[in-house]
């Protein structure tokens, strides 16, 4: 079965699996005893320490392993925010940050401090001069991804190292996506990584805080990893998460060719294969294994269902893929359409073949889905309005989740005039995204949403 979900967790790369059987036997001991299995353990870590930081491109005392990508986030936006309180509690990150960032923002928000939320354009990247715009006096910390996770556009990490070193501010990038592909470009003073992301083993993070860096460990303290992550260190997770990365990087350039070809075949056919399809992300600044896409008139988790009966691992950023049924911030952030959302992302070693039968079946997946939900035909919808038809109607969707709003507005669209409107009622978030999108994307003008969940369009062709 394909597994094209790489975005979210890599399956466990041979080199890992090897490094981790054998360090099993070698590196159970404690790392801070002086006896022989301590300091065999003490060399096997040191040993992962010096790898993993080459690969970062840091010295060996300013990286830390932690307990995942999720800690070595929070415990390096804490520790900086804490380590320059004197400079102020203002804190920079961009709208389509890993949710453990904004997770951390709104807390600092909580507690009194502020936070700027650069936004982005509708490829997924922030600019540069906006993000340098956002830094002020009292900034105490600046956060950027080097890649977005759910459409895969590179971000401008040298631009907002360039701002933050003249502003005097430190930088944290989240390199969770990027590391296996490539080192972040310089100048940064905190990074963070997740194992998991590259081929490693699960529960293993990075957090790197160059020299000089203000940074201030939060919680108890402990004695192991510089005081920055408590508690014993899984020396064979570590070791595996180490030769692990080294091999990726050593086979990156080879796959980044291949993966990216394919990548670009899906992103040339699929709105070929697919009417009234939305690939979103940068087409070109983008990391070359991942590619997104939204399907008109579609529910993102019903869809993932159907390739998954056709035997192809997927995921989603649609709203009816999250527990909490809102759409996902990034795709809110860029201002595409969230439904029917699609994220391909390839691992190291696909073949071609897997690519092939993907774009075979992804259009009867998408059919069967459109069908299910009572999607209209493009010829409904682009009908001349009937005689005697009113110049508004409205359109109640209250209690009904997103497509279903969208496909009652594309269904009575050319019962108005040119000219003419229809309002729709909706209480589902998405509605706030996807009817505007589907404005953009028919060519009709989105009015705006003169009550909430009151949502007017009016009709121009």
């Amino acid at each position: 079965m394909p597994y094209f979900d790489a975005a979210s967790s890599v399956p466990l790369h041979p080199v890992a699996r090897q490094a981790l059987q054998a360090s099993l036997d070698e590196g159970w001991a404690d790392p801070a005893r002086l006896h022989r299995e301590g300091r065999r353990a003490r060399l096997l870590l040191d040993a992962a320490r010096e790898a993993a930081a080459e690969a970062v491109g840091c010295r060996p005392d300013e990286l830390v392993f932690t307990p995942s990508g999720t800690h070595a986030l929070h415990a390096g936006i804490s520790g900086a925010l804490a380590g320059r309180r004197r400079v102020g509690r203002h804190l920079v990150v961009s709208a389509v940050e890993h949710s453990a960032v904004l997770h951390h923002a709104a807390s600092l928000r909580a507690e009194g401090g502020t936070v700027t939320e650069v936004g982005v354009g509708r490829d997924g990247a922030v600019g540069a001069e906006a993000f340098a715009a956002a830094l002020r006096e009292d900034t105490a910390l600046a956060c950027l991804q080097s890649a977005n996770h759910e459409v895969g556009t590179l971000q401008p990490v040298a631009g907002a190292v360039a701002a933050c070193r003249e502003a005097g501010v430190p930088l944290l990038v989240d390199a969770a996506q990027s590391l296996a592909w490539a080192a972040v470009p310089d100048g940064w003073s905190l990074l963070t990584a997740s194992a998991h992301k590259w081929g490693g083993p699960p529960g293993v993070g990075l957090l790197a805080v160059r020299k000089g860096v203000r940074f201030a460990p939060q919680g108890p303290a402990g004695e192991r990893e510089s005081g920055r992550s408590p508690g014993f260190e899984n020396i064979p997770a570590v070791v595996a998460a180490a030769a692990s990365l080294r091999a990726v990087r050593a086979e990156a350039a080879a796959e980044d060719a291949r993966l990216r070809e394919l990548v670009d075949r899906i992103r040339a056919r699929v709105p070929e294969l697919v009417p009234d399809v939305e690939v979103v992300g940068d087409p070109v600044r983008r990391l070359p294994h991942l590619v997104t896409f939204s399907c008109l008139y579609a529910d993102g988790e019903t869809l993932l269902h159907e390739l998954d009966r056709e035997g192809f691992s997927v995921s989603s950023g649609s709203s009816c893929t999250s527990s909490t049924l809102t759409p996902s911030h990034v795709l809110r952030a860029m201002g595409v359409l969230s439904e029917g959302n699609v994220r391909v992302s390839l691992p190291a070693g696909t073949r071609a073949a897997d690519v092939e039968r993907f774009l075979e079946v992804l259009p009867g997946a998408v059919a069967r889905v459109r069908e299910r939900l009572g999607a209209p035909a493009r010829a409904a919808e682009d009908r001349a309005a009937g005689a005697g038809a009113g110049s508004s109607l409205t359109v109640d969707a209250v209690g009904r989740l997103c497509p279903v709003p969208v496909i009652e507005l594309a269904k009575v669209i050319g019962d108005v005039p040119v000219g003419g409107t229809v309002t729709v009622l909706a209480d589902d978030e998405a509605a706030r995204l996807d009817i505007p999108a589907w404005c953009a994307m028919r060519g009709q003008e989105y009015v705006g949403e003169p009550e909430p969940g009151t949502y007017v369009v009016r009709r121009l062709v």
